[in-house]
């Protein structure tokens, strides 16, 4: 193969540049990332060797430091799986392929580059770019396992790369060499890798050697995994260190779970509930991140089926010996072991967010405005666990205006009240503006305000929480007179059924039905859902799913004691229907709707004013 030379497009140029400036005070990473890169090589070799015998190593797996303190270089040689002419190509050419606009986007935005830089750096997986913020000059020479050719890839993280065939055939595994820049020096103490490896790659279960001043190698880490060892011996900082190393977070763990289970399924784990959401959370090509380990011997972290998708956001590691070794990865998904260990995880999960919401509410809320929306997503999904999934939901309190949970807002019934009482809507700011809380707001009873997307699917999949039905204000049937102590007014029918029949035959063509209020207090009218019928939210999503959705006509409650409403009677046949209209424009608009004819609600605003 012939030798080529490659410039860096233009968006991986300007993210080298962040990495290497944006994070200079966290530059001690660099080894981090590369120490758990080489780790990553052997298992991967160590795995494929399961069914390809010939392409494992015959002596043992390490990796091996060289500092040579008078050139200022580098070397961390790696016993792994090595890399093709493509591998480098695909792999060190490109940097986040899948989303490198949206990581540049994200920066551009964010009020402080260098948080923001450190966050996305882990989430978007650029660590062998890390030694660049050490290093003016990379070089990585390779020879990929079962294969007969090496290549070398160099680079100075600036104008683009070159891969070359070596003429010397290596061992196979990778060598990554870095020329330290001036300002690097220190890196080539060995004393101060050898607290770096301790500090951030203790628990690399692959031996880390590092090559001593007088040309000995010791190993530098315990090369005993973290999740093997009793949590009684394991203090929040060895914690914190493996989840940063072996995930690439910059942010502390919010809930750490590390427990071992025997019995029909034998297996550990070691899982971490992040603080900050991933960049990519919510993008459709999105796996759980859960290392599975079998007997110690990485297996995969792209399995399908360890934990819930709604628990995406979860990371750590599975450990078990329930499992064959050689099995293939379409079996391990679908084993019943699997299935087990997930429906377990799931519950302790769940269990430990419960605990952290009642010891902490309003340090779960700050993990709810970042995982909320994702962990309701198995309130719409997993039938299953959808009860203790409520359980750990936030929801707004109108009442309160915050938020809180929903079993505090069974706590807060009034008397007569057996419903939970919500309202959807598109913002916050629409919600509380909205005619449909003036009758609760009056009676004292707390409505809860809805304001993701996904909140009107899962309350119609799930309806009720404990024995206690949802019920929406703006489309289900309700009677507030039962609710609290205030005695019930008789109201005279006939003049309310004649300005209701007034109203209907000015709106014939645009409502189902016009009916008097129980609810309103201040406005004149608002629209609810007809029989069988959607309210103007949840008709929004659905109409932006399908253009061709077609709504359906709403009811119009007219509250008769207001002034307005009152006046109708009294004016003449052309203004009653240019009321009308108005008034049905106004109950659409304050449901965030556009009038439904923009021109005429103009003329009949222009002659409403100009005549009374």
């Amino acid at each position: 193969m012939s030798d080529f030379t490659h410039n860096f497009e233009a968006d991986t140029g300007k993210i080298l540049n962040i990495v290497i400036n944006s994070l200079y005070s966290d530059r001690d990473i660099f080894l981090r990332e590369l120490l758990s890169n080489a780790s990553d090589a052997i298992h991967k070799r160590k795995f494929l060797g399961q069914t390809r015998p010939n392409i494992l190593n015959a002596v043992d797996d390490e990796i091996q430091i060289t500092v040579d303190a008078k050139k200022k270089t580098i070397e961390i040689i790696d016993t792994g799986i090595g890399f093709s002419e493509t591998d480098l190509s695909e792999t060190l050419g490109t940097i986040a392929r899948s989303g490198t606009s949206s990581f540049i986007d994200e920066l551009d935005s964010a009020d402080n580059s260098h948080d923001a830089a450190k966050t996305l750096i882990g989430q978007f997986g650029v660590g062998f770019y890390s030694a660049f913020m050490v290093a003016d000059r990379v070089v990585v020479t390779t020879r990929k396992a079962d294969s007969n050719q090496s290549h070398i890839w160099e680079s100075d993280g600036k104008s683009g790369y070159s891969i070359s065939t070596n003429d010397t055939i290596c061992e196979v595994g990778t060598s990554i060499k870095l020329y330290l820049r001036k300002d690097s020096k220190e890196y080539a103490d060995t004393n101060k890798l050898k607290a770096l490896v301790k500090k951030y790659s203790d628990h690399i279960v692959v031996p880390i050697k590092l090559q001593s001043q007088d040309g000995e190698s010791e190993q530098a880490n315990s090369a005993r995994a973290l999740w093997t060892r009793s949590s009684s011996e394991i203090n929040e900082e060895d914690y914190t260190s493996f989840y940063k190393s072996n995930f690439g977070a910059f942010d502390d763990p919010y809930i750490i779970i590390h427990n071992k289970t025997e019995g029909s399924v034998d297996f550990t784990n070691l899982l971490f509930v992040p603080k900050t959401a991933p960049f990519d959370l919510f993008e459709p090509e999105r796996k759980t991140k859960i290392n599975l380990y079998i007997n110690r011997v990485f297996i995969s972290n792209d399995v399908d089926g360890i934990i819930p998708t709604w628990l995406r956001f979860v990371q750590g590691v599975l450990d078990t010996t329930s499992l064959d070794l050689n099995v293939s990865r379409e079996m391990v998904q679908n084993s019943p072991v699997v299935k087990k260990i997930s429906k377990y995880l799931t519950k302790r999960v769940l269990s430990e967010l419960k605990k952290k919401l009642k010891k902490d509410a309003d340090g779960y809320d700050t993990f709810w405005s970042q995982f909320g929306k994702v962990l309701k997503e198995g309130l719409y999904e997993d039938l299953e666990n959808r009860g203790k999934i409520a359980e750990v939901i936030r929801v707004y309190s109108f009442k309160h205006d915050k938020l809180i949970s929903l079993q505090d807002y069974l706590d807060g019934f009034i008397d007569g009240q057996d419903c939970i009482y919500y309202l959807t809507a598109d913002t916050l700011k629409q919600a509380t503006s909205s005619p449909h809380l003036e009758g609760f707001k009056a009676k004292g009873v707390d409505v809860l305000l809805m304001t993701d997307p996904i909140d009107a699917f899962w309350m119609t999949q799930m309806s009720s929480f404990k024995e206690k039905s949802f019920v929406s204000i703006s489309r289900d049937k309700y009677d507030l007179s039962k609710l609290g102590d205030e005695e019930v007014k008789e109201e005279d029918d006939q003049p309310s059924n004649g300005v209701s029949l007034l109203i209907k035959e000015c709106l014939v063509d645009v409502v189902e039905d016009v009916i008097p209020s129980q609810s309103l207090v201040d406005s004149p009218v608002r629209l609810v859902a007809g029989e069988g019928g959607l309210d103007f939210n949840l008709e929004r999503i659905l109409k932006a799913q399908n253009p061709d959705f077609e709504s359906g006509k709403k009811v119009l409650e007219v509250n008769l004691n207001h002034d307005l409403i009152k006046k109708i009677p009294e004016l003449s046949a052309d203004l009653q229907k240019v009321m009308c209209r108005i008034l049905f424009e106004q109950a659409r608009i304050l449901d965030g709707e556009m009038p439904s004819d923009v021109q005429q609600f103009s003329k009949d605003l222009t002659q409403i004013t100009t005549q009374l």
